[in-house]
């Protein structure tokens, strides 16, 4: 028998074999007790904006609230909105989890909107309020009001043309790319360079109106000898909205010796009409705008007189020029035309602009200016475009350029990243050291906290999504108007759903919203939110931006530099290390903050695409933190990690990031290539195989279709991918696929204490192994513990159950009732206070006292202070002693779960030494 516990592993067992009636399940406590009458949608910022592009959000129900998507309708007070929706999740009972919902773009959005059942409006009958999709043989055109927009099929415009009123506004829209064989002019006696354009490969239309529609086009960029960067653009049409919203995904896949990219951007062409000084230029600067035109009447030695430089400031036709001064009116063809205009923004801390009369003519600067928004304007009185990038300057190098503007048409780019900069660089950044044998890549490991190996280092297969606006106007806005369209591309606005909509929803398992609860909880609140600010502070004060790193945060700090480590090894970048994701998105679900929103997106942006393969050996894995964000040679579901993308998709309806995770619905096939553990014990006397990456594959001895995986870093993961794809799609297979996993952990001798097993992948069960104990501080701190709040109270699988809560309430059990029970010293139990959340889990669905009061002091005594301090160390800067990212990110989680599942009697009875 066990010695005397707070709970035993029999009770458990005969809890879980009774159908888990004597278990209460954490996720429960946060559902509803009733179906919500109706959802208020508030604006993330506070307040509506002045321009809104159109709105498109996930809205969460309780179980059996809601059986039609299409029986919902939305209100701004007693106003009926149009909306347009569809179903993004299912409970179990076929009843909608989570529905997608889009609102029509205007100037004047309601300040709160309110989504319930109801008959839903759609937009009127007049031409300015319809989307509708029109599929031809040669192309797909979407009429959104006056405007249609004309998609290829093939070919290489993304976009043909855009017409208002049979007048062409902009056309051939093109995905652009530059390339060298080089890294600089230093290293080659010539440099040769390689353009390439998109070719289109299909179009699928995903929604086709009333209130929007979404095209997908993939394709390749393709050049002279070769198509490579594969991509995959959405294109969004919305009611309302001159703007196509693009959503520009790319896969580099080019070979880091010779494929240095020098260009990567979005290109239209527009139509210039009128004369020279009725044209005009916008770029949007830090506050302000930078507005031109080609040929300009202000400032004159001459003047045209008052109402013809107003006319051109203001954007608009210039009086008849048979009324200028007499004087003036010979001297006009002697001004110089502008036909060329460049911002560059090459860090985050600076930008420049530029301007040339033509090719071949010296550029002279503009200005300069600190932090530019994205967004550029070239057109007319008679029609023009504009084009913005979201999050402009922290993607740097970044360029807008105009160019041709004196002529018959100029070409409008947006370059995500810039020919002004020095080309990209994939290449690894170290030598090989001698570490060709994994015996020396091990210790390499012990110093450096890096996982080398040669070869498996390489970039080859990551990606990277940008978000932009393309419009097509029938004249140039206005200062105010064009002013609402930057504002939206340097802040997007959002409508979401309140934390307390979100909770008692039920989703998203165990939280609670920050109730007042006492001294105890309180300080554990203003800790987390020093963390969480801290992180905001070091993001902008370390200058953690750039195309490849915007949104990742360093993961351990060097206090004798007093600077992070970001050229040591596993201690640079994080990517997701124990799932930092994660901490940033509860605790936005908890409090509704804009700028852990925003934290949260760039993060979820950066690490389901940078630090995850998405072609190649390792497609459906990512990368263990290093210098590079592809470094070590540690590939694993623990980084591509469905678990740390599904909340925005829920909370957004991002169709992307939905792309993302369904594509590691098989990325288990992908570790029969790669075996995690190769370096591992005894295996890691092995010499490194010849053949490099091919030559490694699974361990020796295992039938074919078997692999060795363990239960929280790699099946976890999995698991949250395949109970994602049942909530989306209600397909009973991949539920299965989950309780087949479950029902197997269950039956092995050594259940969830083997760590893993050896598992087949056609029948998702492990089938051999784990009949020795193999703790390991990393299995439950991937996403595993918040998957399985989100699972077990929809699955029957009581057995497993019984294991979890098992595993849950021993693993932080007192060294000596460990050896009593299992008959060996406890070993690999780190982490003690991160894991202070399974033992309140396990408090919880046993409803066991006394083991929450052990699961409030385990955390309350871990090894993560009670309280951190900022420290200045110099002008600007502060750190905090001792501070690692994975270390905070689980103090993180371990706190908003054990405020979620313990009573405030425990919490404050423990502060005060009860």
């Amino acid at each position: 028998m066990p010695p005397p516990m707070p709970c035993s592993r029999r009770a458990l067992l005969r809890a879980g074999l009774l159908g888990g009636a004597a278990i209460s399940l954490p996720g429960r406590v946060l559902a509803g007790s009733s179906p919500a009458a109706g959802s208020d949608l508030h604006w993330l910022d506070g307040a509506a904006p002045a321009w809104d592009g159109g709105q498109s959000f996930g809205m969460p129900w309780p179980r059996g609230a809601v059986r039609h998507v299409d029986r919902l309708a939305a209100h701004a007070g007693n106003i009926a909105l149009p909306i347009q929706s569809w179903p993004l999740a299912y409970w179990p009972d076929g009843s909608v989890k989570w529905s997608g919902h889009a609102l029509a773009a205007g100037k004047h959005a309601p300040n709160q909107v309110t989504i319930a059942a109801g008959q839903p409006a759609t937009p009127a009958a007049a031409p300015a309020d319809c989307v509708t999709v029109d599929q031809r043989a040669e192309a797909i055109e979407v009429n959104v009001g006056l405007t249609r927009w004309r998609v290829p099929r093939q070919g290489s415009a993304v976009i043909a043309s855009a017409e208002r009123g049979g007048r062409v506004l902009l056309r051939d829209v093109l995905l652009v790319a530059r390339a060298q064989d080089a890294a600089s002019a230093e290293e080659a006696d010539t440099l040769s360079q390689r353009r390439f354009t998109s070719r289109i490969e299909s179009v699928t239309v995903e929604q086709s109106g009333p209130v929007r529609a979404v095209l997908k086009i993939d394709g390749t960029h393709a050049g002279a000898a070769r198509s490579w960067l594969p991509f995959s653009l959405r294109l969004y049409f919305t009611s309302g909205s001159d703007a196509v919203r693009i959503v520009h995904s790319f896969i580099w896949d080019g070979h880091s010796a010779h494929d240095f990219l020098s260009g990567l951007g979005v290109q239209a062409t527009v139509p210039m009409r009128g004369d020279l000084h009725d044209r005009h230029v916008r770029l949007a600067t830090e506050a302000s705008f930078f507005s031109e035109a080609v040929r300009p009447l202000t400032g004159l030695r001459r003047d045209p007189g008052e109402a013809f430089r107003q006319a051109q400031i203001d954007g608009l036709a210039v009086p008849d020029m048979a009324n200028v001064p007499e004087k003036f009116a010979p001297l006009l063809d002697s001004i110089p035309a502008w036909g060329d205009f460049r911002l560059f923004q090459g860090t985050s801390e600076g930008f420049v602009v530029t301007k040339r009369t033509a090719k071949g003519r010296a550029s002279i600067q503009s200005i300069e200016g600190h932090r530019a928004r994205g967004l550029g304007y070239v057109g007319s009185p008679q029609g023009g475009a504009a084009i913005g990038m979201a999050d402009f300057w922290k993607r740097h190098p970044v360029q807008l350029d105009i160019v041709g503007a004196s002529g018959d048409e100029a070409q409008l780019t947006a370059w995500l990243w810039a020919p002004d900069a020095p080309a990209m660089d994939m290449r690894s950044y170290r030598d090989v050291l001698g570490m060709t044998d994994y015996p020396a890549q091990n210790r390499g490991l012990d110093v450096t906290y890096e996982d080398y190996e040669p070869g498996w280092d390489s970039a080859q297969g990551i990606a990277r999504t940008n978000e932009l606006w393309l419009w097509a106007l029938p004249a140039t806005p206005d200062a105010t108007e064009l002013e609402s369209y930057a504002a939206h591309v340097a802040r997007p606005p959002r409508l979401q759903a309140s934390p307390a909509q979100i909770r008692a929803a039920g989703v998203f398992g165990d939280w609670a919203l920050p109730i007042a609860r006492g001294p105890a909880a309180e300080a554990v609140e203003r800790q987390n939110d020093l963390l969480l600010g801290h992180y905001q502070g070091e993001i902008e004060r370390r200058h953690w931006y750039g195309f490849w790193n915007h949104g990742d945060v360093m993961h351990t700090y060097d206090a004798d530099r007093h600077q992070w480590r970001y050229d040591i090894g596993g201690y640079a970048w994080d990517n997701s290390e124990l799932s930092t994701d994660l901490w940033l998105w509860y605790s936005y679900l908890r409090t509704g903050r804009a700028d852990l929103f925003r934290m949260a997106e760039a993060m979820t942006r950066h690490t389901g695409e940078v630090d995850v393969y998405h072609a190649g050996p390792w497609a459906g894995l990512g990368t263990r933190h290093g210098v590079q964000h592809w470094s070590d040679s540690s590939k694993q579901p623990r980084v591509s990690n469905a678990a740390y993308r599904r909340i925005y998709y829920y909370l957004t309806g991002d169709e992307r990031v939905g792309d993302l995770m369904r594509a590691l619905v098989h990325s288990d096939r992908a570790l029969q290539k790669v075996d995690i553990g190769r370096k591992v014990a005894d295996r890691a006397l092995e010499s490194l195989p010849p053949g490099g990456i091919a030559a490694v594959t699974k361990p020796q001895g295992l039938p074919e279709g078997v692999i060795q995986l363990q239960f929280g870093t790699s099946w976890g993961s999995l698991v949250a991918a395949w109970f994602t794809e049942w909530e989306r799609t209600g397909d009973g297979r991949w539920r299965d696929r989950i309780v087949a996993g479950m029902d197997s952990i269950a039956s092995l001798p050594r259940q969830w204490w083997a760590g893993g097993a050896n598992f087949d992948l056609a029948s998702g069960r492990f089938v051999s192994g784990g009949d020795q104990i193999s703790v390991s501080h990393l299995n439950a701190v991937f996403g595993v513990v918040e998957i399985m709040a989100e699972v077990l109270p929809l699955i029957d699988a009581p057995r497993y159950r019984a294991v979890w809560v098992d595993y849950c309430a021993w693993y932080n059990a007192p060294a000596a009732d460990w050896q009593r029970r299992f008959g060996e010293p406890p070993r690999g139990h780190n982490l003690r206070q991160a894991h202070s959340r399974l033992t309140a889990y396990a408090a919880h669905a046993l409803g066991d006292a006394a083991l929450a009061e052990r699961a409030w002091r385990e955390f309350h005594e871990g090894e993560f202070p009670d309280t951190v301090r900022e420290r200045r160390v110099g002008e600007g800067q502060v750190e905090i002693d001792g501070l690692s990212t994975n270390s905070a990110a689980q103090w993180g989680l371990a706190a908003i779960q054990n405020l979620a599942l313990l009573s405030p009697s425990v919490v404050e009875a423990m502060d005060h030494g009860g």
